[in-house]
């Protein structure tokens, strides 16, 4: 397709192009598309595709214009595409389309492209691997964890303390001053889920008893509207209970996952937190690493894969609107660096031929069904079902290209 291309700007990842089609190719488009038309166009006294030419032209002139503004427009932007090599990775965008009768068809288009990143320097980079030992205390406190988990709830005739689970009518007061009929809560005592002197008020009642008087909102109170006042609140206690953590001994050990004693258990515990520590230093290792990559090699990303990246958080996390102003703010760095991420991974693995093979999706597949005594075809089947096998591609790449860094690398 002979059309010209002028090149209006070209920073970093972005391209405006103004494109011209000359008048002649227009003119060949419409009049087949008219002649389209004239083969299916029904008129009043003719039969389908019998009506003149001319009558045709005229009674669906717009339609026949806008069909070949369209054709057009396609044809041209493959054309640019394939001419100028462009690695396009958003929708593309038409500005300012001329589309006069008699003249060239101009238009500028304005897209975004693959980077082009050459990591000049990927090596001599020293990283620090933290260190966190596994203390008794914080296997102590995991264990507890656990046993707070299987902890019944017992009902009591006393007066709640903190940690005691309540059930309460509540009811405060509005602008007016006027009490509601009250709304049923559960709440943990000490947790945070009313302000203090709500809670105070109910643990001076026992099962059955109701109260009111004047609570003070904190200064710190989220909604600022409601910060310093004072207001009636009327509070009738229905139920009190307790919680009861099972004994720490070999049988709660048998409980928790089949451990022989209470020493299996916490050593189980303790190889776990080793083995998640383990995991943790080795990610601030490879962050640290990608980190410094990005700092001796600049590049630009595209704003629209950053977009689309927190775009797709915001739907995952279900973020409310009136929320997802604030979100996206929050987010947006973290996301253009896991863009940056990605690219350099993407990068390496190509030049370096590490991208994983199926040779290895099908390994990692096999050690996934020797762990669940499956047959690794229908491991296989269901993972590709589930999507996840693209999922394994890329973690067995990055596992390959972190690996390759490492080696060139100085950890301490």
């Amino acid at each position: 397709m002979q059309i010209e291309i002028k090149t209006k700007k070209s920073e970093g990842v972005e391209r405006l192009l103004e494109v011209s089609v000359p008048v002649e190719l227009v003119q060949q488009a419409e009049e087949q598309t008219a002649r389209r038309y004239a083969t299916s166009a029904r008129l009043p006294g003719f039969r389908p595709g019998k009506a003149p030419a001319a009558l045709v032209r005229k009674k669906f002139k717009e339609a026949i214009r806008q069909q070949t503004l369209e054709s057009i427009l396609q044809d041209a932007y493959q054309e640019v595409i394939s001419r100028e090599q462009l690695k396009v990775v958003s929708t593309p965008h038409l500005h300012d389309v001329r589309f006069d009768e008699g003249k060239p068809l101009v238009f500028e288009l304005h897209v975004e492209v693959r980077p082009e990143i050459s990591l000049a320097r990927t090596q001599g980079f020293k990283l620090t691997k933290p260190v966190s030992a596994i203390s008794s205390d914080g296997v102590r406190d995991q264990v507890a964890q656990l046993r707070d988990q299987r902890a019944t709830w017992t009902p009591v005739v006393e007066k709640p303390a903190p940690g005691d689970l309540v059930t309460v009518l509540l009811s405060t007061a509005d602008d007016a001053g006027v009490l509601p009929e009250g709304k049923e809560y559960r709440l943990t005592l000490g947790g945070g889920q009313a302000i203090a002197g709500i809670e105070e008020l109910i643990m001076r009642l026992a099962p059955g008893e109701t109260a009111e008087e004047s609570v003070r909102w904190p200064d710190d109170f989220p909604d600022e509207a409601q910060r310093g006042k004072t207001k009636p609140v009327r509070v009738s206690l229905q139920e009190v209970k307790r919680k009861a953590l099972p004994e720490l001994d070999d049988t709660f050990a048998r409980e928790v996952g089949d451990f022989e004693s209470l020493d299996a258990l916490n050593t189980a515990v303790r190889t776990d937190m080793e083995a998640h520590a383990q995991r943790e230093a080795d990610a601030s290792v490879r962050q640290q690493l990608i980190d410094q990559i990005v700092q001796a090699n600049a590049f630009d990303i595209p704003p629209s894969w950053v977009t689309q990246m927190v775009d797709g958080y915001l739907k995952a996390y279900q973020v409310p609107d009136d929320e997802k102003q604030r979100f996206t703010a929050e987010f947006r760095p973290i996301a253009e660096r896991q863009v940056r991420r990605d690219l350099i991974i993407d990068s390496i693995a190509e030049k370096e031929l590490l991208k994983a093979s199926e040779a290895d999706v099908d390994e990692r597949v096999a050690e996934v069904a020797k762990k669940r005594s499956a047959d690794p075809g229908q491991v296989y089947a269901s993972l590709q079902k589930a999507g996840r096998i693209q999922e394994i591609e890329r973690s067995i790449t990055e596992e390959k290209v972190f690996k390759w860094l490492l080696e060139r690398n100085t950890v301490e």
